[in-house]
C-alpha cells in the first residue's frame, strides 16, 4: 500500500482480527508515518426496504452514526458501538437475504441497545417507534424497568442454585 503522506511503499508491522475485520498497522519505509487500515470482506449488496417500500443499500457507517447518536454522552465505549454494529451486520448477512425490512434492522438495534445502555435504548426507541406523547414514553420506561427487575430476579435465583 502507498503511504498517504509521501506515496512510498508501506510495510505491515502488526495484523489483528477485530470485529469482523482485519486491522493492519502500517509504517512507511521512507517517511516513517504510521497508519491503521481495516479490511472487510465486501459482501453482496444488501438492500434495506423502508416502510414506504423504497430500497436503500445497507450502510454500516449510517448504522454506526445512529448508534453513536443514541449513545451520545453516555458511558458507552466506542469499541462497544463498533462491536454492536459488527454483530448486527454479521447477523444481517447470515440471514442470506438480498433484502431486509428496516423494521427488522430497527428491532435488532433496539435489542442490542437494551443490553448496552438503558438511556441509549430509550433514545433510539423514542425516535424509531415515534413516541407521540409522554404517556407512551412512560409506558416504555415502565416496561424496561419490569424487564430489568425480572432479569435481576433470575440472576439472584441462579446465584442461589434455584
Amino acid at each position: 500500500m502507498k503511504c498517504l503522506f509521501c506515496e512510498d511503499n508501506t510495510r505491515v508491522i502488526d495484523t489483528r482480527e477485530v470485529a469482523g475485520a482485519i486491522r493492519r498497522r502500517r509504517e512507511c519505509s521512507a517517511c516513517g508515518h504510521r497508519v491503521t487500515t481495516y479490511e472487510r470482506v465486501a459482501a453482496a449488496n444488501l438492500q434495506i426496504v423502508k416502510s414506504d417500500q423504497r430500497r436503500e443499500d445497507f450502510d454500516r457507517d449510517k448504522l454506526i452514526r445512529g448508534l453513536r447518536l443514541a449513545c451520545a454522552k453516555r458511558p458507552v465505549p466506542a469499541g462497544i458501538v463498533e462491536a454492536v454494529a459488527g454483530d448486527i451486520e454479521a447477523e444481517l448477512f447470515r440471514l442470506g437475504k438480498a433484502e431486509i425490512d428496516s423494521s427488522l434492522l430497527g428491532e435488532m438495534v433496539m435489542e442490542r441497545l437494551r443490553r448496552v445502555d438503558d438511556v441509549a435504548y430509550v433514545r433510539f426507541a423514542s425516535v424509531y417507534r415515534r413516541f407521540t406523547d409522554l404517556e407512551v414514553l412512560s409506558d416504555e420506561i415502565d416496561r424496561l424497568r419490569e424487564e430489568k427487575s425480572h432479569e435481576e430476579e433470575r440472576k439472584r435465583q441462579l446465584s442461589f442454585g434455584l
